[in-house]
């Protein structure tokens, strides 16, 4: 495309509007469409938290086994809305087909470009923005109960270590040294250095939108219904505040996207993982930096309205409303771990990640119709945003990167089944 081609953006969370801005910088002229305020859907409600180390898949070697156990564990961090069950038994079948060694090793040398370099990616997407002073580079801390509950990790730890992310190990009273808020069933650290947090993700995101508009990009509120495709490009996005015309797109709607994949005849293995936070208001006596309680697998992470505690996967669809065992199960977590936490007042809120069936986003054009992909980040959105959109940017406007592309490919689901 030439630099001065119009582009709609569709999605306005971190993944939309980190590749709209890169997009203006790059020259093209930009609109940014959602039917809701920049950076309050998925993108407000995540852990904050720049894990450059998270190139793990959740699809490790040893989960089908552990699974159901952790189905039946009220103290476990995953859930399943039961009688969603029959539509999602497809999809978890593929998605559960990959935990093994060797596609667990496949998965994480691919998420490692995208999330592996972010607090670098962030500094980048806001060098001589507003948005800048959301950001906070520091340590990332894995808190375990025991030193025996690290070495249970040992295989997630060694492909963390690949990528050159090595934990510094802390014990004993050098816990409690260096983050007090910690009880006394904290007894071991994993402290990773060169990670980073957001002080609001929503209000960060939102920011970047306002920069996004001061740079000449424009932001339309309405819903996406369908994308116009004449004689095998795309000529205009269908809303329901009428069209607009363009010459390429960006699907960037995340759980959401799957209604627009399929109108182009695209058939992805999409899922939502419903993930949960509690935000302990103007808190006192939380932790200093994120924390990730490894019993809970939940993060907690000082904000600017508090202490949000954010994590747990539930499988339940886009339908139904939040369940009430995952909040119980987090303020559980949340008593055990940080015991000297007080509040003004708890806020709740449970939203939709969205994860392909192998753990991989999808980031590229859908055959030649100038439709692109960036969607599929699972719980990684915030952390692999920026350079997603910088990687597609570049790809949409000729300045290709060094990076192989081919693991994202949004056309691999239809060559799998084409396989078969």
């Amino acid at each position: 495309m030439a630099s001065a081609d119009h582009v709609v953006v569709i999605g306005a969370g971190i993944v939309g509007v980190s590749t709209a801005i890169w997009l203006r910088r790059f020259g093209a002229d930009v609109t940014l469409v959602d039917r809701g305020a920049p950076g309050q859907g998925t993108s407000h409600g995540n852990a904050g938290i720049l894990a450059a180390c998270a190139m793990v898949p959740v699809t490790g070697p040893g989960l089908v086994p552990k699974a159901p156990g952790m189905l039946l564990d009220r103290d476990a961090p995953l859930f399943l809305r039961w009688s969603y069950l029959p539509k999602l038994l497809p999809w978890l079948l593929k998605y559960l087909a990959h935990a093994n060694d060797r596609d667990t090793r496949r998965i994480a040398a691919a998420l490692t470009p995208i999330v592996g370099d972010s607090v670098d990616q962030h500094m980048a997407l806001t060098d001589g923005l507003s948005a800048h002073r959301f950001i906070v580079p520091g340590d990332y801390v894995y808190a375990f109960e025991r030193r025996a509950d690290f070495e249970a990790g040992a295989y997630g730890w060694a492909l963390r270590r690949e990528a050159g992310f090595v934990p510094e190990i802390l014990e004993g009273g050098a816990v409690r040294d260096y983050e007090p808020a910690l009880g006394e069933r904290i007894t071991c650290l994993a402290v990773l250095k060169d990670h980073g947090h957001v002080l609001d993700p929503g209000g960060y995101v939102a920011a970047l939108a306002q920069d996004f508009e001061a740079m000449g990009g424009v932001i339309r509120r309405a819903d996406v219904r369908d994308i116009e495709v004449t004689e095998g490009r795309v000529t205009a996005v269908l809303t329901d505040a009428g069209p607009i015309s363009c010459d390429s797109a960006v699907i960037a709607a995340g759980a959401w996207s799957l209604p627009l994949l399929a109108r182009l005849g695209l058939r992805v293995p999409l899922e939502t993982e419903r993930g949960y936070h509690i935000v302990f208001e103007e808190a006192e006596n939380g932790p200093r930096r994120p924390v990730m309680i490894d019993a809970g697998k939940f993060v907690a992470t000082p904000m600017t309205a508090g202490v949000r505690c954010a994590g747990v996967v539930e499988f339940g669809g886009l339908e139904a409303g939040p369940s009430r065992a995952p909040f119980e199960m987090l303020r559980r977590h949340v008593r055990r771990s940080l015991p000297g936490l007080t509040s003004a007042r708890e806020v709740e809120w449970m939203g939709h990640r969205p994860a392909t069936s192998d753990s991989l986003p999808l980031i590229g054009e859908v055959g030649q119709t100038g439709v692109y992909t960036a969607l599929g980040h699972q719980h990684i959105g915030l952390t692999g945003g920026p350079k997603t959109g910088r990687l597609l940017a570049g790809i949409m406007t000729g300045r290709p990167s060094n990076t192989d592309m081919t693991p994202y490919q949004p056309g691999r689901f239809q060559k799998s089944n084409q396989g078969r």
